[in-house]
């Protein structure tokens, strides 16, 4: 199955727009596009093999179609890479300057090697993780004519170990995912002086009218740096900074970042002679009362009930790789259209551009981590689902063992990787909840990770556990019902929960659409006979059962899902993104129903 935009490819400008708008530099180099590839059976640390296979489309792992593999990597093989390039001569380094190597994210373990041809190749970096970024230096490996060859070497275990993997699993089927691996986000060069500009925090204090700024530099020296933002053309802040310690502007004229209104400031820095480029928008969020006295979201200090839909960002042709980000901003803007004001981005970190579209749209994002440990338990993580009074602890070295934590070695993973999507992620304007844990995988300690979380970014909320075995921390009760009626715990109703009440899993209604859909099997909460019957099931849902729970204290609502992945056929959107479903005006009546009964 082929999308739109995989029909149309072209391997040799494949994804070729900028990939990280936050931090922006002109002098850089796109390097997606045909690479050769090997398959064999070892690991990191051998050497580098001698002949290749063939040649694969980089970013799309081996297994996506698009890549032009089909091929799965397996426990105990190594994926390489080999790609020889000559850099322009704007993006040679002159003296005191320097070049970056930047892969979005490759999954799981990677090992990197670049020297000035194929037979002089050194080590320059290594990174354990699937979903975070991998910055390497390059600078001496460039020959003096600017050619470059790069290599580089990735184990996968998939679920075969503790590593974080999300829903991908060697044995696909139902709500489980056909594992992908290897380099699956862009790949690019970019040069920059010897002191530049390696991180920009971008913070808004909107009852302040200030933006706190905070610019983390990477060189042998400090340099002097100033901020200027503007609105549109004129500058509205400007002030001079202290490298690695928050600095305030000001702004003399404040327009709120809204979904309604997502406007966007464009702010410059300029260290030394490095200058680089961002966006932010101003806006808060946050927990308080609502009119009726009980607790709800905040945006920009006033209640929001937050509507949104789970979107598991898999393609059937690119998998984890989006196969344009024309694709990307199809899905966010039909969500859009169809009246949703948020996406629960759902065991998986996406590609930085998806997070800047989703700023210059104006779609809320709640942002989970990615799960990993050992198997889970199926009683752990499936009685919750017909028994939601099960609620197991997740402390200590039974309940570690419950939930597939017991590795400590995983567990510290884990948690290395929280911060470092914290991180990563804190600038993003639409970012607006944290979730440490989904439905008990590989959760452990959510009270305690909760807070350190809340620590590391206090502007925003956490919720620490979606879905169930919930520890009575974080600041949402987060429920996920699919095969009862949705009630409001009696808690609520009585006024005893503090925390906010989510309905952040629902719905899962299934409808196969005949030539969009992936395989012969096929996975759905309920099944409906046909689109009528669909979109009155919908609209009933939504007005008979949750417009009454919104006005008994249900905050936010995540609806299950954006579009068919695989097995599933309960998306709003087929899985090639051709069909939707639904009458967009049907969608927007049951959404308008839960935003007519909040108080």
């Amino acid at each position: 199955m082929l999308t739109r935009w995989g029909r149309a490819l072209d391997p040799d400008a494949t994804l070729p727009e900028h990939p990280r708008p936050q931090l922006f530099r002109e002098r850089w180099l796109n390097l997606n596009g045909r690479w050769s590839y090997a398959i064999v059976a070892g690991r990191l640390d051998d050497p580098t093999p001698a002949t290749w296979d063939g040649e694969i489309v980089v970013p799309f792992s081996p297994e996506a179609p698009l890549s032009g593999v089909g091929r799965a990597l397996r426990p105990g093989e190594t994926i390489w890479y080999h790609r020889t390039v000559s850099l322009p001569a704007p993006l040679r380094a002159a003296a005191g300057e320097r070049v970056l190597l930047h892969l979005g994210a490759v999954d799981q373990v990677c090992r990197v090697l670049a020297g000035p041809d194929t037979d002089r190749l050194d080590e320059v970096g290594r990174h354990e993780g699937g979903y975070l970024p991998v910055r390497c230096e390059v600078t001496d490996a460039v020959a003096p004519d600017g050619s470059l060859t790069v290599v580089v070497a990735v184990e996968d275990e998939t679920d075969a170990g503790p590593r974080s993997r999300g829903k991908q699993r060697t044995r696909r089927g139902g709500i489980w995912y056909t594992p992908q691996s290897g380099i699956w986000q862009t790949v690019w060069l970019e040069t920059v002086p010897e002191t530049y500009v390696e991180r920009l925090v971008l913070t808004p204090d909107l009852a302040a009218g200030e933006l706190e700024v905070t610019v983390h530099l990477d060189g042998p020296a400090p340099v002097p740096a100033e901020v200027e933002v503007r609105a549109g053309e004129r500058v509205t802040g400007r002030a001079e900074v202290v490298t690695g310690t928050p600095t305030r502007v000001a702004l003399d004229e404040i327009r709120p970042w809204h979904p309604d209104d997502p406007f966007l400031y464009e702010v410059t820095v300029r260290a030394g002679a490095d200058r680089v480029t961002g966006q932010v928008g101003m806006r808060s969020f946050g927990v308080g009362p609502g009119a009726d006295g009980r607790p709800r979201l905040l945006l920009n200090g006033e209640p929001f009930l937050q509507v949104g839909v789970l979107d598991q960002g898999y393609w059937p042709d690119g998998l984890y790789t989006p196969p344009a980000d024309a694709a990307m901003v199809h899905d966010i803007a039909e969500m859009k259209r169809l009246g949703f004001t948020m996406l629960r981005k759902h065991i998986k970190v996406e590609p930085l551009r998806w997070y800047h579209h989703c700023d210059r749209l104006g779609m809320l994002v709640w942002q989970d981590a990615v799960n990993g440990g050992a198997a889970y338990r199926p009683g752990v993580v499936t009685a919750p689902a017909v028994a939601p009074f099960v609620r197991l602890r997740d402390t200590g070295a039974r309940g570690h063992r419950r939930f597939g934590r017991a590795d400590s070695a995983g567990r510290a993973a884990y948690e290395r990787e929280l911060r470092e999507l914290v991180e990563h992620l804190r600038s993003a304007t639409s970012l607006a909840v944290w979730v440490p844990f989904n439905e008990g995988w590989g959760q452990f300690d959510a009270a305690r990770i909760a807070g350190e979380v809340a620590a590391l970014d206090p502007t925003r909320p956490v919720d620490h556990a979606s879905g169930w075995h919930d520890q009575g921390a974080g600041d949402l009760r987060s429920l996920h019902v699919y095969f009862r009626p949705f009630r409001v715990p009696r808690a609520v109703r009585r006024r005893r929960e503090p925390r906010v009440l989510a309905l952040t899993e629902y719905g899962g209604y299934a409808l196969a659409v005949p030539g969009h859909t992936w395989g012969e099997k096929s996975f759905g909460y309920r099944r409906m006979r046909d689109a009528g019957a669909l979109a009155e099931a919908f609209l009933r849902l939504h007005r008979r059962r949750l417009a009454p729970a919104v006005r008994q204290g249900l905050a936010a609502t995540v609806y299950t899902q954006l579009s068919d992945v695989e097995d599933e056929i309960n998306g709003l959107l087929t899985y090639d993104r051709e069909v939707t479903k639904l009458p967009a005006e049907v969608v927007r009546a049951a959404v308008a129903a839960l935003a007519d009964a909040a108080p």
